[in-house]
């Protein structure tokens, strides 16, 4: 279903960052990561193609927002997946953000990240 897209995986809980990787993989996807701390998905982020990401919004080092943003400026759609729910000032800045909350499937969450990739505001993506 991801047709070898690169997906960007930001996840500080190793067995959940380990199913969505299993996930992807069955899904045809290439998994860039996982990684645990807005820092290195930031650095990811720029020295990296990435067609999608599923961020965690409570990270190591802090919380997701800088890094929902740089992927917002970049045009690269995401889902929230978190047991936290998402910060206050990225809901401020994205109200109408993608969140699966934990625990759910990883089937769930891709099938949101998805809906995201194929969504009208991303066409321009992939064609």
């Amino acid at each position: 279903m991801f047709a070898n897209l690169p997906i960007l995986i930001v996840e500080d809980e190793c067995f959940v960052a380990l199913d969505l990787s299993d996930a992807i993989e069955a899904w045809n996807g290439r998994v860039i990561g996982p990684v645990a701390t807005v820092a290195d998905a930031l650095a990811l982020v720029e020295t990296m193609p990435i067609a999608a990401a599923v961020l965690d919004a409570t990270l190591a080092d802090r919380d997701v927002t800088p890094l929902a943003m740089r992927l917002t400026e970049k045009g690269v759609p995401f889902v929230i997946h978190t047991g936290t729910g998402i910060p206050d000032e990225l809901e401020a800045e994205l109200p109408n953000l993608p969140v699966v909350m934990k625990p759910n499937q990883p089937a769930i969450v891709l099938a949101c990240l998805l809906n995201e990739i194929r969504g009208p505001r991303q066409q321009h993506l992939l064609r």
